[in-house]
C-alpha cells in the first residue's frame, strides 16, 4: 500500500487564506494574546488546499500535545487563545478540539478548561489526509531513545534514492510506550549528509525527524512516499521489540523529497504488529 502526502505551504498567525472550506474561516482577533499559547503549540502550520483546517489544526495540536516535556502543565490554552495562535476561527478551534477529545487525548470540563489526559492513549490509526502535520503528530508521543548516528555506506537497497552519495549519516532510536516503557517500534533514518549537518541528534528524543528536518534543518518537504507492508520479525527487531523471532510485524518506509525533487531522508520504521494500525481516506473527486 502506497499514499503520497505533499506539502502545499505552509501559514502560522496571520498567514496566506487558502481555498474555501479550507483555511478561509481565520478569525479577526488572530494577533491577539499569542504569546502564552507560543511556549504550547508550535508557531506554523504545513497547509494543504485539499484538507479541512480543523483536521490540519487538530493534527498539529495533537503532535504538540504528545511531544510535550512530561512536566508541562496540564492545561491548555482557552479555545479563544488557540484559535488567535492559529489565526484560525473559534467555532473551527472548538472542531479541531472535539477531535481530540474522541481520541481520549483531552477531557473538556465547563467553567475549569480543557486538559490533556494523563493516561492519553499514545498510539492511534495513521489517518492519511495528506498532511506532513499528520506525520509529526503521529510519530510524536513516545519516549524515544536514540541508540547510534554516525556516517554509514548507502545500503543496496536504498541506492536507487541516493545516486549521487556514496555514504549517508544513519540515525537509530527506539520509540516506548512513555507511560508503560513497552517498545512500540525502532527506527532508523537515512540522511543526505550536507542535511544532516543541519541535524542535532539530541533533538530526536523529543521530535520526529520529519519535524526536524523541516522545522529546524530548513528542508524545503515537496512531498513524502509512504511504503506499508507486512514482515516477519528478524532477530534485532524481535530483541528490540521484545516480540518472539519471526511474529508479525509492520514495516514502514517513508521517503521524503525536497522541492528539488531529491530524496533527503528515508525511514524504515519497524512496528510491532499489536500497537499499529493504517487507515487510508480517498477523496472520490
Amino acid at each position: 500500500m502506497r499514499a503520497e502526502r505533499t506539502d502545499r505551504g505552509r501559514t502560522g498567525r496571520g498567514g496566506p487564506a487558502g481555498p474555501e472550506g479550507t483555511t478561509d474561516d481565520r478569525g479577526a482577533g488572530a494577533g491577539t494574546e499569542t504569546g502564552v499559547v507560543a511556549a504550547f503549540a508550535p508557531d506554523s502550520l504545513v497547509l494543504n488546499g485539499k484538507l479541512p483546517l480543523w483536521y490540519q489544526v487538530s493534527q498539529s495540536l495533537r503532535a504538540s500535545i504528545l511531544g510535550r516535556p512530561h512536566d508541562a502543565p496540564p492545561r491548555l490554552p482557552t479555545e479563544e487563545r488557540l484559535a488567535a495562535h492559529y489565526g484560525v476561527s473559534v467555532l473551527t478551534m472548538r472542531q479541531a478540539l472535539k477531535e481530540l477529545e474522541s481520541e481520549g487525548l483531552i477531557s473538556r470540563q465547563r467553567r475549569h478548561g480543557t486538559f490533556i489526559e494523563p493516561r492519553a492513549r499514545r498510539v492511534s490509526p495513521v489517518r492519511v489526509l495528506g498532511s506532513v502535520d499528520a506525520i509529526v503528530a503521529q510519530q510524536s508521543g513516545e519516549r524515544t531513545t536514540v541508540l547510534g548516528h554516525g556516517p554509514t555506506a548507502v545500503p543496496g537497497e536504498l541506492a536507487h534514492h541516493f545516486p549521487d552519495c556514496a555514504k549517508v549519516v544513519g540515525y537509530r532510536r527506539l520509540r516506548c510506550d512513555a507511560v508503560t516503557g513497552e517498545p512500540v517500534n525502532w527506527a532508523e533514518n537515512m540522511v543526505r549528509p550536507e542535511v544532516a549537518a543541519r541535524v542535532d541528534a539530541a533533538e530526536l528524543e523529543r521530535w520526529p525527524m520529519t519535524k526536524i528536518l523541516r522545522d529546524t534543518a530548513g528542508v524545503p518537504i515537496s512531498r513524502i512516499t509512504d511504503t506499508v507492508e507486512a514482515r516477519l520479525a528478524d532477530p534485532a527487531t524481535a530483541e528490540l521489540l521484545r516480540v518472539p523471532l519471526l511474529s508479525p510485524i509492520l514495516h514502514f518506509t517513508g521517503v521524503t523529497y525536497d522541492t528539488g525533487g531529491r530524496v533527503v531522508d528515508v525511514a524504515r520504521i519497524h512496528y510491532r504488529g499489536d500497537r499499529f494500525s493504517f487507515s487510508v481516506t480517498v477523496d472520490a473527486d
